[in-house]
């Protein structure tokens, strides 16, 4: 959480045109028949973008058997998730523009929610200086 708080610090500092903040990694060994609800990811999109403080647009899923393709549009930007139930296995995006945004937050809420045993993520700076 320190180097996201950095970041904001110095993207506040540096009078940024654009703030971009894109948090993007892995999950592994989830529940395989949360990784096939797609109404539950749904509701953890949602409950993601309220813990990241994003503003939800809407959330539209497609189901590529046996997984899930969700994107949820936010104000800010967007929440992606692809899963791969028989692996256990997910992906997950979270980009946002919003100043007083958390995308790290929302990362790690999927991560609980999908109860995945591990995961790995990076912290891209996309701002427009």
């Amino acid at each position: 959480m320190g180097g996201l708080r950095s970041l904001l610090k110095e993207v506040k500092e540096a009078n940024h045109k654009v703030i971009g903040k894109h948090v993007y990694g892995s999950l592994f060994e989830c529940d395989p028949d949360i990784l096939s609800d797609a109404e539950y990811l749904a509701e953890v999109a949602t409950n993601a973008a309220k813990e990241g403080n994003m503003t939800l647009l809407d959330v539209k899923y497609w189901k590529i058997h046996p997984g899930i393709s969700l994107v949820a549009i936010i104000l800010e930007s967007h929440i992606t998730i692809h899963t791969w139930p028989e692996y256990r296995f997910a992906t997950v995006d979270v980009y946002s523009c919003g100043e007083r945004s958390d995308p790290v937050a929302s990362f790690t809420y999927i991560a609980k929610a999908l109860r995945a045993k591990s995961y790995s993520y990076d912290v891209i700076d996309r701002s427009l200086y």
